[in-house]
């Protein structure tokens, strides 16, 4: 009985919690904030001591609708009550297949598109970048100064920040080539970043080397710097004047 009010006290307490996270868990996972949740509705969450706190982070920016949307809890109910897991390589079901249409409709409109899925954002881009160094027989692959593409090793290569991402996890993938990215703040501009791939390359690596580029439309990590679509429209039309396209 003691050791039951005892687990009950601990999961309603926060330092006791942290305490046991900190024996438990990597210190390479890093927490933010020192409080542990216990449930969460809409823009709101509420740790295991009754606090409540307005969530400005949303599991950094994926939570579009909140916390618990009633749309979402059903559509996951639902399908728990169908299949919890098949794996896709061993079977097919029918919401991975009309998921993808539904993308390649919104993505590509009339032209032939197909997606496949991942359980990460840095697993998304290691195998973007294997199926372009597949496609193209290039080996060369273009990120930008700020950028954020995972925790993986070939992630963090692509990841434009030295801190808290790269120490002591070298050495790094080869190929992999930086740009700057447009920050009015410390003054580099669009066209500074234009000015920037011509030099690349020239000096750096043929643009028929180049598999991909990978860009984010708007940084988050890196400052929360958007590109915006004159940057965007501007660089594609640079990129097809050369031998890249």
């Amino acid at each position: 009985m003691q050791n039951v009010m005892a687990e009950q006290q601990a999961y309603s307490d926060n330092s006791l919690l942290l305490d046991a996270r900190e024996q438990n868990v990597p210190r390479g996972v890093v927490t933010a904030h020192p409080l542990v949740i216990e449930r969460a509705k809409g823009s709101e969450v509420w740790d295991v001591e009754g606090n409540r706190y307005l969530d400005f982070v949303g599991g950094i920016g994926v939570l579009n609708v909140g916390h618990n949307h009633p749309t979402v809890v059903n559509a996951v109910t639902r399908q728990l009550g169908m299949v919890s897991h098949a794996c896709f390589q061993v079977v097919a079901y029918p919401g991975y297949i009309t998921l993808a249409q539904r993308l390649n409709k919104l993505v590509g409109g009339d032209d032939a598109c197909k997606s496949v899925f991942f359980t990460s954002g840095a697993e998304a881009v290691e195998n973007a970048v294997k199926i372009a160094r597949a496609h193209t027989q290039r080996p060369g692959i273009i990120a930008f100064e700020g950028a954020f593409h995972g925790r993986t090793l070939l992630g963090v290569t692509l990841t434009g920040m030295s801190a808290p991402y790269k120490q002591n996890f070298g050495p790094f993938h080869g190929d992999i080539y930086r740009l700057p990215f447009p920050n009015p703040l410390h003054g580099i501009s669009e066209v500074d970043c234009l000015k920037a791939l011509d030099q690349l390359f020239a000096v750096q690596i043929l643009p028929e080397r180049v598999a991909a580029i990978l860009i984010e439309p708007v940084q988050g990590d890196g400052g929360f710097l958007p590109a915006g679509p004159a940057f965007m429209q501007a660089l594609i039309a640079s990129l097809r004047s050369t031998a890249f396209c």
